[in-house]
């Protein structure tokens, strides 16, 4: 039986912010426009934890029976890849775990309509889909669209619209500067392990379009998150938004020593730095809208 350690590795607890940070700020949204729910709030938070944590066990499952993760690759190692958890166990508790985010959803359509049924399954079924079935998402140089959608304009968007019943253009461009930035933690992972992907026909855009098309593509979302932040700003947002330039800049100092990246270590401190920056943008922008 795996231990407790192992669970929460298999959790992949630093991509976790990516769940949190959507909801933060369109929660902070909804307080600066007057509109804040904080128990609708809590249900999208407990929602989108669920539903990273299940594609993570997803991914651990699909990608270590398909023989993606190696004893080669430079990131950790994978639960089912390593043999720490067994291939049945962990899709079990994948299926568990999206069952239960997606019950969480139910609680939401109270707030928003039965429209939010649709977001509950396509969450539930991209969780699956992005690496799995016929056609998987991540091997077809779909994931960074599923990233951006679902961690940036979706999870924004309906967090914000369960609590105000409303949607604007503020609140989708914020979206898309969160969710540029959460990609940005796909593209590091998948620029370290371009020549894994490859073998094992993984096609990443990484492995479609190369390693400086990955450099282009991090710098550049960046720096579209920072002019996300100075539109806020420009639109009455207030002073306090310009803190979300900070984590913009440490991204932008990222991008540039991620050529240098060549050890496992050396990645880990990318992706590191990546998701604190998620963290960071997430906090510091929704700061500067409530206060």
């Amino acid at each position: 039986m795996a231990s407790f350690k192992v669970w929460l590795e298999a959790t992949r607890p630093k991509t976790l912010p990516a769940a949190v940070a959507p909801v933060l700020l369109g929660s902070s949204m909804a307080y600066a426009n007057g509109v804040l729910r904080l128990d609708a709030a809590f249900l999208c938070a407990a929602f989108a934890l669920l539903i990273q944590i299940g594609t993570n066990f997803a991914n651990d499952y699909l990608d270590g029976i398909r023989g993606t993760d190696t004893e080669a690759r430079l990131g950790p190692q994978r639960a089912v890849a390593a043999g720490l958890i067994a291939p049945t166990l962990m899709r079990a508790a994948t299926i568990v775990v999206l069952t239960v985010g997606f019950c969480v959803g139910l609680a939401l359509v109270p707030y928003g309509g039965w429209w939010l049924l649709v977001v509950g399954v396509a969450s539930v079924a991209c969780a699956w889909l992005y690496t799995g079935g016929p056609y998987p998402l991540a091997y077809n140089g779909l994931g960074d669209v599923f990233v951006v959608l679902f961690f940036g304009l979706i999870a924004v968007g309906c967090t914000y619209y369960v609590q105000s019943l409303t949607i604007h253009l503020d609140v989708l461009l914020l979206g898309l500067g969160c969710g540029l930035l959460v990609n940005n933690i796909l593209v590091v992972n998948n620029y370290r392990d371009i020549a894994e992907d490859a073998q094992a026909n993984k096609r990443t855009l990484v492995v479609l379009l190369g390693r400086r098309f990955a450099l282009f593509q991090y710098r550049l979302s960046a720096c579209l998150s920072g002019i996300v932040v100075i539109w806020l700003f420009c639109r009455g947002m207030g002073w306090g938004v310009l803190l979300g330039l900070i984590p913009v800049t440490l991204s932008v100092c990222l991008a540039f020593r991620l050529p240098d990246a060549k050890t496992s270590s050396d990645f880990l401190i990318a992706l590191k730095g990546s998701a604190q920056v998620v963290a960071l943008y997430g906090l510091l922008v929704s700061i500067g809208l409530v206060v």
